[in-house]
């Protein structure tokens, strides 16, 4: 695994955290640390330069998230999240989502707007240009500015939550080429909604991918 790190500074407590918090999402989103793997506090340290401190915090802010499971004197794992409880997370998901979608229609500015459309060309490109690792950090990226943009907080922070929670398995698909092809066009009809500004279209367009996704994991199994 290779990860990029900073160490830490004394008086940036917070941004180390936040970095070392987001590190260890990513790879267990990623799938470089597996489903009930041990999550050592000292191999953490030592992967992201960081503090003991600062790693077992980070691990309690996972634990909340439902990424991790603190074992009663036996350290931390990844929680492993089957199939079903992916699903019904995505089920969840869809509802909020497309309140989101719908509030980043409404708002979104002419800057925005730029900004989703040239994401719109990234998107298309790296499923052309096979990258399916980029396709899938700007899926991520895509997500999180309707979040951000819908000015929602507290959809904005149950859905961080659960995205965490169901993207390993969407990761899955997104490593598939003939998926990917399929899931483009999907989030190509979301930004071409919300850059319309058409908020029924946005939630249609959130509503009919996530059960696209649905309907892909059910094959998957």
């Amino acid at each position: 695994m290779s990860i990029s790190v900073e160490v830490d500074e004394p008086g940036a407590p917070e941004s180390a955290g936040t970095r070392v918090v987001d590190g260890i999402r990513d790879a267990i989103i990623q799938g470089d640390y597996a489903p009930n793997q041990r999550l050592i506090e000292a191999d953490l340290s030592d992967t992201f330069a960081a503090s003991r401190a600062t790693v077992r915090t980070a691990l309690l802010e996972l634990a909340n998230e439902g990424l991790v499971e603190r074992l009663p004197n036996k350290g931390s794992r990844v929680r492993a999240i089957s199939l079903d409880e992916a699903i019904e997370i995505l089920e969840v998901r869809s509802g909020i989502e497309e309140l989101c979608a719908a509030k980043t229609a409404e708002s979104i500015t002419d800057t925005e707007i730029a900004e989703f459309t040239r994401l719109r060309v990234r998107l298309l490109d790296s499923v052309a240009e096979g990258d399916l690792a980029e396709y899938a950090r700007l899926n991520r990226l895509l997500d999180q500015r309707i979040r951000e943009i819908s000015r929602h907080a507290t959809a904005s922070d149950v859905l961080a939550r659960l995205h965490a929670q169901s993207v390993r398995h969407q990761f899955k698909l997104w490593s598939r080429v003939s998926r990917a092809k399929v899931s483009v066009l999907e989030h190509i009809a979301i930004i071409d909604a919300i850059t319309a500004r058409d908020p029924e279209a946005a939630r249609e367009a959130v509503r009919v991918h996530l059960l696209s996704v649905i309907e892909a994991l059910r094959e998957l199994a």
